[in-house]
């Protein structure tokens, strides 16, 4: 692939790639490092994918697995102040729901990012994380639930 095209790649995924690691990870500079080793491990592997779809599912799996392969690593989290995601998604207004999805917990954050932000069906959901759709049904009801808990407890 020539360099011209690595930089059409970066343009065209590394907000979406970094999107997905700053709601996992809550550090900027860890989902700087998240992106940037995608990108890496495609120049490495270079995969021969059929279409731009699974090129897009190949990048937000291996995102996805680092960013949890980082937190497996680290012992202690860095704070992200709730106003860096909202600059990011450039959603002052919804702010409390940002503040209230980094609280919930990491496997549930993961699929409601993927699937309500990112766009994500259940089927290509589970395919990134390695789980069955219905695992992945599952963790989009109960991490609603738990989201809702949260945001209502904060909002009153």
């Amino acid at each position: 692939m020539e360099k011209d095209s690595y930089v059409n790649l970066i343009a065209q995924y590394g907000d979406m790639l970094y999107r997905i690691a700053i709601v996992i990870l809550k550090n900027q500079m860890d989902a700087q490092d998240a992106v940037q080793s995608t990108f890496i491990k495609y120049i490495e592997k270079s995969p021969r994918l059929a279409s731009r779809q699974h090129l897009k599912r190949w990048l937000a799996k291996v995102c996805t697995n680092i960013c949890i392969d980082m937190l497996r690593q680290r012992k202690r989290q860095a704070d992200l102040h709730i106003e860096d995601i909202g600059a990011i998604y450039c959603l002052e207004e919804s702010s409390g729901i940002f503040d209230a999805l980094i609280k919930v917990e990491e496997k549930f954050r993961i699929v409601l990012t993927l699937h309500y932000i990112e766009g994500y069906s259940v089927d290509e959901i589970a395919k990134i994380i390695n789980r069955t759709p219905s695992a992945v049904k599952m963790r989009l009801k109960k991490g609603r639930r738990l989201l809702k808990e949260i945001y209502e407890r904060e909002m009153c």
